[in-house]
């Protein structure tokens, strides 16, 4: 909840910018850390998610690693506090420069997408003098029930070795010399609510991990991806850590003696985050009463690219209202953040609060039509 007090604060700003309240930040890491280390798992923070170096050094410090997929973000998450040898690489195009950055830098590990991969990061890592620890990012083909746009672990995805093609790669791994085989790597997709999905790859895990052991490869670590949902209906909740921890606690094999890793992002930093806007025209259309503001799809593009909802709040004006479309000022129809909102009574210079963009919004910001990029305000420095 933004409170009274802060949005006077807020008020007082040009807007649009990110507020980020970092409070929230710091219970969200405490909870979801407590619950990982309860249960002896491992958690990294999937930098793409929000790579603002001030929230960035914060989850450092509670001992998080980092989930890499360029080589930028993983200069950046070494630079803000993350050990080189707790990051892993991962992505479907590592570029030649990146693999070689990635080395020198010593990071713990890579991701392997393909075959093809593994022999590029073979000949990279024999021509620098490194041993190149290496993860098989397995497709375990299970639908993750989440939008379509963020499914990532079934065939017809980018992602990933096909099960298929794992004995060709267990062949190939026999013969190159510079790599180490550390384990294996799932990722099935984001903002994923419904938790028996992830019972789902549990049993696909399972039968992997059987098959691998039985090949004398038995991985030292389990990466099971991430993907855990958050309610955007509801932005003060905390994500379900628990209970996604336990799925895993209680549904992967007794047998296996495997570090268990996590890759959270959005659950870890979409709700301490929202885009700060002012109104600048109430118009009324045919059909609808269009709130227009100053920021736009160029400030936060989910709701333009995946149809996402976001909770969009008047923090200026309270009571009984009506229903507004609110859109922004981009020469785009889908610069449009919500269709036939219940707000108060809404006027020019309210400030409003589109709220659980913590996560894929600062990051995913752009500068069409020239427009300026959103800055970041942050509650400690109110």
């Amino acid at each position: 909840m933004i409170i009274k007090e802060i949005t006077e604060e807020l008020g007082k700003l040009e807007t649009p910018f990110y507020f980020y309240d970092l409070e929230m930040l710091r219970e969200t890491l405490s909870v979801a850390s407590g619950e990982a280390a309860n249960r002896g798992f491992h958690v990294h923070y999937a930098v793409k998610a929000n790579f603002n170096p001030v929230i960035m050094k914060i989850i450092a410090g509670y001992g998080f690693g980092a989930d890499c997929v360029s080589g930028n973000e993983i200069e950046h998450a070494i630079e803000c506090g993350f050990p080189a040898g707790n990051t892993v690489f991962a992505g479907v195009g590592k570029s030649d420069n990146e693999i070689e950055t990635a080395l020198r830098l010593g990071i713990g590990c890579f991701n392997a997408e393909s075959a093809a991969e593994l022999e590029v990061i073979d000949e990279i890592a024999g021509r620098l003098g490194k041993k190149a620890s290496v993860a098989l990012r397995i497709n375990p083909n299970v639908e993750a029930h989440t939008i379509k746009h963020i499914t990532t672990g079934t065939d017809e995805n980018k992602f990933g070795i096909r099960i298929p093609e794992l004995e060709g790669v267990l062949d190939m791994l026999d013969e190159l010399q510079n790599i180490h085989y550390r384990g294996i790597h799932f990722h099935i997709g984001s903002q994923i609510t419904d938790l028996h999905v992830y019972r789902n790859l549990c049993i696909r895990i399972n039968e992997l991990w059987q098959w691998l052991t039985d090949r004398d490869f038995e991985p030292d670590d389990i990466n099971v991806g991430g993907g855990l949902g958050i309610s955007y209906d509801d932005p003060d909740r905390f994500p379900a850590f628990a209970e996604y921890f336990d799925v895993f606690r209680n549904n992967l094999d007794s047998r296996i003696r495997s570090t268990i890793s996590f890759e959270l992002g959005r659950s870890l930093t979409a709700n301490c985050g929202s885009l700060i806007s002012r109104v600048l025209y109430v118009k009324p259309g045919a059909a609808e009463t269009f709130v227009i503001l100053d920021a736009g799809m160029t400030d936060l593009i989910r709701p333009a690219l995946y149809h996402a909802i976001h909770r969009i709040e008047n923090l200026t004006s309270a009571g009984q209202g009506r229903k507004y479309t609110v859109v922004g000022p981009i020469c785009e129809t889908t610069d449009t953040f919500g269709k036939n909102i219940a707000l108060p009574e809404t006027h020019r210079g309210d400030i409003m609060a589109i709220r659980s963009a913590g996560a894929y919004g600062e990051v995913m910001a752009s500068r069409y039509n020239m427009r300026s990029l959103p800055r970041a305000v942050f509650s400690d420095d109110l």
